[in-house]
């Protein structure tokens, strides 16, 4: 099975590429810019023609929160309009299409858990960029799935880890939110839960097809707990910490809103494919120690 990846610099592509490595029956190829520049649709068919995959997992995204308010054409351009495009390449080469998409798609007024079926309704340019990428991938390739997921951190690039890392590097003490919550996601864990549908697409080919799913990690939090978490692993392993003080969204106003609880009901993919993600605060441990250089 030939799988193509966009995003190739991104958490989610270079956690692909490692936790692929070997596998039996994957030939994994991550494409990113400038070959597949979600911004230039020549590119975009020029790539997928020149991979010749079974399935393509789009992990490229426009993940800049507060400038999509700023940028609304370049978000819905890159989330929205590329994702059809990327979709309808990927149907006329006969291959599935695995659509990331966000939490962000949700309001956050709700007070448990959102499973697939739960009204949309996000509150900023970024959250309905991704939303109308999913209806755009719907229309445009048949044999696709939509995968949402939250929250997602790595040992790569920048993300809530890293950032709380090297602001305890700065300062003894960081102020962070303590009424948003949401479903922490290790991109690992991540990579894992696309890997087992792919080898679940071998036995079952029609499973899952067409629809929505969400994959996060196991437990929810606060990004105050989150943090506090990240620095109770960091001080044990000799990295920076720091101590964190809690504070209401008020306290840290935005460009954009976020929801203040999106956590996602993962159930659905664990009785289809049969993976659930790890608890948060392990696969936050394992990130730490991977930034530590154990293992």
């Amino acid at each position: 099975m030939r799988i193509l990846v966009t995003g190739e610099r991104g958490q989610l592509a270079r956690s692909l590429a490692a936790r692929a490595a070997g596998a039996t029956g994957l030939s994994l190829l991550s494409v990113g810019r400038p070959e597949l520049d979600l911004e230039r649709p020549d590119s975009i068919e020029r790539a997928v023609r020149a991979a010749a995959p079974d399935v393509v997992v789009n992990a490229a995204a426009y993940t800049a929160v507060d400038r999509a308010e700023d940028e609304p054409d370049r978000a819905f351009r890159i989330n929205a309009e590329a994702a059809g495009e990327l979709a309808a390449a990927a149907r006329r080469r006969g291959a599935r299409f695995v659509q990331l998409s966000t939490d962000y798609v949700f309001d956050g007024t709700r007070d448990r858990a959102y499973d697939e079926s739960a009204p949309t309704g996000p509150l900023g340019v970024y959250g309905r960029s991704k939303l109308e990428g999913e209806q755009r991938v719907s229309e445009a390739n048949p044999d696709h799935l939509i995968l949402r997921t939250a929250w997602v951190y790595s040992p790569f690039g920048r993300n809530f880890v890293t950032t709380m890392l090297a602001l305890a590097a700065e300062r003894d003490e960081v102020a962070v939110v303590a009424d948003q919550r949401g479903s922490p996601t290790a991109a690992a864990d991540l990579a894992d839960g696309i890997l087992a549908l792919l080898r679940a697409w071998r036995d079952r080919p029609e499973a899952g097809l067409g629809g929505t799913y969400h994959l996060a990690g196991t437990g929810t939090a606060s990004w105050f707990e989150f943090a506090e978490a990240i620095f109770r692993e960091s001080a044990a392993r000799g990295l920076p910490a720091a101590r964190v003080k809690p504070i209401g969204s008020a306290e840290w106003p935005t460009r954009a809103p976020r929801p203040a609880h999106s956590v996602l009901d993962s159930g659905r993919f664990a009785r289809d494919f049969g993976y659930r993600a790890p608890p948060w605060p392990r696969s936050t441990a394992a990130v730490i120690a991977a930034l530590a250089g154990e293992g």
